[in-house]
């Protein structure tokens, strides 16, 4: 199937007032979970964030989750992603559950399939998230709190039906925009984008590709790359200059706040930035203010 064309509070300028789940902003973090501190998301909070994405698989029953959020008072936690294989469904909804009863409308349940070149059983991967999603109807998780890692035509129309919308990884504008030509205007699209604030393109090439060198080996991204118009050699070993360029945006925090705007341009809802190479913390306060200024 081939996609359709198509301290202070720096921030009030980072939330969007249009945003159909306005409580997201339009610029996130993703970090790995591990790299997740309570002091970290207070600090981002402060600095204007919506959301924090929770990456590499964190467990149903993390027991970080709740720690993030007391720690903080409005910005949305969200995970992506759940691995439907390591985590039972039941186990999501009564972690979804327990912290919707201490934090209200906070928490966003982010849910996916992993790789196949990760996961003994991924026979039938988009039955397993049908029944998955099942499951959490079952368990009275709501739809619009929740979200599918979604980059294929098939399961983007399954996060349009069932959830709240997608949460695409390493990914372009042009898939995003894809991507808001099959799913409506009303789903959320929630993109994370690789960022690496360094001026120098071949130092910054050189920090992404130790990233994209790992992603292209997988099956999914590397099809998803295909769909949005890189050539299989461009997919060769870390990739192309091209393709890391889009991939991993650099150079100063203006260049990039203006490349990753590119997305909210193509139709996402929200963007979720995930550092690469250095202090994260240090990254996100330079480019909090240029943030502000893009969207005041």
């Amino acid at each position: 199937m081939r996609w359709p064309h198509s301290g202070m509070r720096v921030a009030v300028g980072l939330l969007a007032a249009d945003m159909a789940n306005d409580q997201l902003g339009r610029y996130g973090v993703w970090l790995p979970h591990p790299m997740a501190t309570p002091e970290g998301v207070r600090e981002l909070e402060q600095l204007g964030y919506g959301a924090i994405w929770l990456g590499s698989s964190p467990a149903a029953d993390w027991d970080g989750y709740a720690g993030l959020l007391a720690a903080s008072e409005s910005i949305t936690i969200g995970t992506s992603i759940i691995n439907v294989w390591a985590s039972p469904a039941e186990q999501a909804a009564a972690t979804f559950h327990r912290l919707e009863e201490r934090f209200p409308g906070r928490f966003l349940l982010g849910v996916g399939v992993g790789h196949r070149e990760q996961t003994g059983e991924y026979a039938k991967p988009y039955d397993a998230l049908v029944d998955y999603l099942d499951r959490l109807d079952k368990a009275e998780v709501p739809r619009d709190r929740r979200a599918l890692a979604a980059l294929g035509p098939k399961v983007a129309e399954l996060a349009r039906d069932r959830t709240a919308g997608a949460l695409p990884y390493l990914s372009t504008p042009e898939h995003t925009a894809s991507l808001r030509a099959l799913l409506g205007p009303d789903a959320l699209i929630a993109p994370e984008h690789k960022i690496v604030l360094e001026q120098d393109p071949e130092r910054a090439r050189a920090v992404g590709r130790d990233y994209t060198r790992f992603y292209l080996s997988l099956s999914n991204y590397a099809n998803n790359l295909r769909r949005s118009g890189f050539a299989p050699e461009e997919l060769e070993g870390a990739g192309s200059d091209r393709l890391v360029d889009a991939l991993v945006l650099h150079g100063s925090a203006e260049q990039i706040v203006d490349a990753a705007a590119a997305h909210l341009r193509a139709g996402a809802d929200h963007i979720a930035l995930q550092v690469l190479g250095a202090d994260h913390l240090a990254v996100l306060r330079t480019l909090a203010p240029v943030l502000a200024a893009r969207v005041a």
